[in-house]
């Protein structure tokens, strides 16, 4: 599932060239704080990937909400207890 997730993601990633420098800019609009800036297309899609991967660890640590992408849901689940 999680694969599922960060591939949904990575799918919805938009990319653009910074015209000050000339390098790659990468984000994933619906995932607040997930970017990335790279000298290349290539790494900038590996770096951007690798801080989605520690953007969700963190999400999920911290108990934030991580957005439903694609029908995929990382939240975890309240637990109820039986008496």
């Amino acid at each position: 599932m999680l694969t599922k997730f960060i591939d949904a993601a990575m799918r919805r990633a938009e990319y653009s060239i910074l015209d000050d420098d000339g390098t790659f800019y990468g984000r994933i609009p619906d995932l607040q704080g997930v970017w990335a800036n790279a000298e290349t297309l290539s790494q900038c899609q590996q770096d951007l990937q690798e801080t989605l991967e520690e953007w969700i660890l963190l999400g999920l640590h911290l108990h934030h909400r991580i957005p439903i992408i694609d029908g995929i849901d990382l939240n975890p689940r309240a637990q109820v207890e039986v008496a």
